[in-house]
């Protein structure tokens, strides 16, 4: 059962229960059909259908401001741009951002894969966010291929390259966040903890794929969706223990001084004690 008609799309989703950002109403500047310039292996929206980096829009600004009005008063903790794939291909990012915010006077979270940020344009509209939290999932190129599965053209380097501009420009609050798959090596540590040193983000959200992907497109991947909200095929994918998750978020945050958070994967408590 495929939920990718356009006859079902709206804009405007949820409010979706967020571990990171409470009770967040999503935006999805892309539309129906997925479009990213990635393709992860864990992706919960299922296979993307076009990958690509460029930009285009997608959904004009007008669409999205009427889609909210059906969830006024926005009661909610946040608004937050994701959605069917890489927020910042949209070309009006910046005009949907400040239309949204004048809207609603919430404020506005964008959640990024950070493959565009090499482009100055993109830079000065994400910055218009309050919250910009950035995808770092690799930093080896074999694990960029590997989990990522970037679009021809895209490296390592460029999103090193990118984040460190937008970092030095971004004043709003800035963060990371990362899927760790399987459990990460001495050098794959140490790596990851010297580009956090650089960024000095003001938390890093760590997270494993404990939910299924699809194994197809399914618009329901946007939100929260439950084993009862799944009349499609999925795969199940390893992920980490809470051990393991806890011990590699505490060795970040003991070497950075940074807070690390991590979703849960049992009952125990998703915040790690500000000792660690």
């Amino acid at each position: 059962m495929s939920l990718t008609t356009t006859a079902k799309f709206s804009s405007v989703y949820g409010p979706v229960k967020s571990w990171r950002y409470g009770r967040s109403l999503g935006i999805d500047p892309i539309g129906p059909i997925s479009t990213c310039s990635f393709n992860c292996v864990y992706c919960q929206l299922g296979e993307i259908e076009v990958k690509t980096s460029d930009r285009a829009i997608f959904i004009p600004t007008n669409q999205i401001l009427q889609d909210l009005q059906s969830f006024a008063p926005w009661d909610v903790d946040m608004i937050t741009l994701s959605g069917s794939g890489e927020p910042t291909q949209a070309l009006n990012l910046g005009e949907i951002i400040t239309s949204v915010k004048e809207c609603t006077k919430r404020a506005i979270a964008v959640l990024t894969n950070a493959t565009l940020l090499n482009d100055p344009q993109v830079r000065l509209e994400l910055a218009l966010a309050d919250k910009v939290s950035v995808k770092l999932d690799a930093v080896t190129s074999d694990r960029l291929q590997g989990v990522n599965r970037p679009v021809a053209g895209i490296n390592l380097q460029n999103i090193e390259t990118g984040l460190q501009q937008f970092r030095q420009e971004y004043t709003g609050e800035f963060g990371i966040q990362t899927m760790i798959l399987s459990p990460w090596d001495t050098a794959t540590k140490t790596e990851y903890i010297r580009l956090i040193k650089i960024l000095s983000p003001a938390e890093i959200q760590l997270n494993t794929p404990t939910r299924p992907k699809p194994l197809t497109r399914q618009l329901d991947g946007r939100g929260n969706h439950t084993p009862e909200d799944r009349p499609y095929p999925v795969q199940i994918l390893k992920c980490l223990s809470y051990n393991e998750l806890s011990a590699i978020a505490t060795q970040i945050q003991q070497q950075t001084n940074i807070p690390v958070r991590f979703a849960p994967t049992d009952s125990h408590n998703q915040h790690i004690p500000s000792t660690f």
